[in-house]
């Protein structure tokens, strides 16, 4: 007797469909699971048995295979236990066969059904080759009902996954109401610009930054409110979209992290990852591959406060995800690319002790100096749109009560520029002029004759790269977009220039 039971995979933060091929035939009793499966999956045999005996289903004493469709990749978790145990319910005839319903769940041994990761992006695959219902662990039904069109059977018991393939009309699909996911996170409280004094020029920067979701280093010393400014950004950066916030979810469904009463990401990711990180930790890898921070943050904001203390090579590795937005893992069974398409913040002091050239008490030397700064990368600061300067805050803006301008009035001007952008882009797959090609900058950044000859005169002063050069003209962009014009002046030119600080001290 053979049965097919369908379920599904993930490569990358994309699903595939896995087909459970289940023959039970007379011989020898024995059960053995094939198509590449991982200790993981061979374990099922052991979780089937045992669930079926306790859930007082009889499973025969046959010889039992089966095989894990397509057969040359490799099969990883817990994933399949439902789908097995399914298959030879259905080759028992205790339930008809369905091969219409993909099927997903770790089982216990008591027969009740776990959650697994990475429910969202299987059902999304499986919707579009056509895949209409599903059966999965209620844990991850509010997940599972993202998927816009897809039925979702919720089952807690393997018990219940039996009366869905009867056809019992008792258990009732999940639907989940995604307006309404979008909305609750309204209302929540979050840092707020008020608070800060002074540091003026700074929070223009970091506007400009959110306006076109751009790279920017923050240089000051300690005390400054560089990180307290950092921590403020999510409050002025512009709502997610549909697309963008399923794209996020995904990813954090891969990477185990959806709470399951907030299976949505419906603001935009601010991580903040420690500086004894790991390489893997910040791009993604493992032996069982998994995103990184810089995946994580993808569609959001990735901190790296104190940068200069962060390993050079973990660093090194951000260079491809900041140029490519996405990092590319290969491994023996294959190669896998996540998303990163992040907006990097970060904040250093310009010494070791933090004071050089705001203080008298600085006692470092010009080499220990060097090698400070040498450990970022000329490529990976290249790489950073805005280099800006927070110098320290008088005793007089500190000891002012006079309101600083608060997030919300930010975020309106940004939220602007977002939609000039959001109108100008509709045509192209950009969201922001941080992500503008070469050819979509020659189309959209077009410049006058006194425009391009303010650009030729930094160029040849400044010794920028070409990557500098397109960084200046994208930045020029979103500055022309926050003051509404269609077209790019000199003096949107001028202070891009004068966002790059790093280029002008030739550090």
């Amino acid at each position: 007797m053979l049965a097919k039971v369908l379920s599904a995979a993930i490569l990358g933060i994309e699903g595939y469909l896995v087909e459970a091929e289940v023959d039970v035939s007379t011989g020898f009793p024995a059960f053995d699971i094939v198509g590449l499966p991982d200790n993981a999956v061979k374990e099922s045999r052991e979780r089937v048995r045992t669930a079926l005996k306790n859930a007082e289903y009889d499973m025969p004493p046959k010889r039992i295979t089966v095989n894990l469709a397509p057969a040359n990749t490799k099969k990883e978790g817990s994933i399949y236990d439902l789908p097995i145990a399914m298959g030879l319910l259905a080759c028992a005839g205790v339930v008809p066969k369905r091969e219409e319903i993909l099927v997903i769940g770790e089982l216990s041994l008591d027969g009740s059904v776990r959650p697994v990761d990475g429910v969202l992006p299987m059902l999304h695959y499986a919707y579009e080759q056509g895949i209409r219902e599903c059966i999965v662990p209620f844990e991850n039904a509010e997940e599972a009902a993202l998927v816009k069109g897809m039925t979702v059977y919720p089952v807690m018991h393997i018990a219940q996954a039996v009366a869905v393939f009867k056809g019992d009309k008792s258990i009732k699909p999940f639907t989940v109401d995604i307006d309404a996911l979008f909305t609750s996170h309204e209302g929540a409280e979050l840092f707020d610009f008020a608070d800060v004094k002074g540091q003026e020029s700074v929070k223009r920067a970091l506007e400009i930054a959110a306006a076109g979701m751009h790279n920017i280093l923050m240089i000051g010393p300690p005390g400054s409110g560089k990180t307290m400014m950092a921590r403020r950004m999510p409050s002025i950066l512009p709502d997610l979209t549909f697309e963008e916030s399923m794209e996020i979810t995904k990813i954090y469904s891969v990477a185990g992290l959806l709470r399951s009463k907030n299976a949505l990401i419906t603001t935009r990711p601010f991580r903040a990852p420690h500086h004894t990180i790991s390489n893997v930790a910040m791009v993604g890898g493992g032996r069982v591959p998994k995103p990184g921070e810089v995946s994580l943050s993808h569609n959001g904001i990735l901190f790296l406060d104190e940068l200069p203390e962060f390993a050079r090579s973990v660093l090194e590795e951000l260079r491809q995800p900041l140029e490519d937005a996405q990092v590319t893992i290969s491994r023996v069974n294959g190669t896998m690319t996540y998303p990163a398409s992040v907006m990097l913040v970060a904040s250093m002091n310009p010494c070791p002790c933090g004071y050089h050239g705001y203080s008298a008490k600085c006692t470092c030397r010009e080499s220990e100096i060097a090698k400070y700064m040498g450990k970022i990368s000329g490529p990976l600061l290249d790489r950073i749109d805005i280099h800006i300067e927070a110098a320290a805050v008088d005793f007089d803006k500190m000891g002012s009560t006079a309101p600083s301008e608060s997030s919300a009035q930010i975020r309106e001007r940004v939220v602007k520029a977002h939609k000039i952008q959001q109108q100008r882009y509709k045509d192209e797959n950009v969201y922001f002029n941080s992500q503008l090609s070469a050819a979509q900058i020659n189309k959209y950044c077009k410049l006058g004759a006194a425009e391009t000859r303010l650009m030729k005169t930094a160029f040849e002063s400044l010794g920028m790269s070409g990557r500098a050069y397109h960084k200046i003209l994208k930045l020029a962009r979103t500055i022309a977009d926050l003051d509404g014009s269609e077209n790019i002046l000199a003096k949107h030119i001028a202070e891009a220039l004068q966002l790059r600080n790093l280029d002008r001290k030739k550090i």
